[in-house]
């Protein structure tokens, strides 16, 4: 289970990748979740991007978000 850190670096990653710490506790985790991978860039610079797995993890909160904000 992910922290809500981890949940937060992950929409991150998504949304504003460039905003990442490459070498964080919480990308580190994700990592090894296989969640988001890093893109090594021709400056020399890691890149996080999600991969087919987080991206499932992402799709999968937001229907349970959107199913929870309709029963609301």
């Amino acid at each position: 289970m992910l922290s809500h850190h981890e949940i937060s670096t992950l929409l991150l990653v998504q949304r504003s990748p460039a905003e990442v710490n490459a070498l964080g506790l919480d990308t580190a985790v994700l990592r090894h979740e296989w969640l988001i991978e890093m893109e090594l860039l021709m400056t020399g610079h890691a890149f996080p991007r999600l991969t087919s797995k987080g991206l499932e993890v992402l799709t999968r909160l937001n229907a349970s978000c959107t199913h929870q904000m309709r029963r609301e």
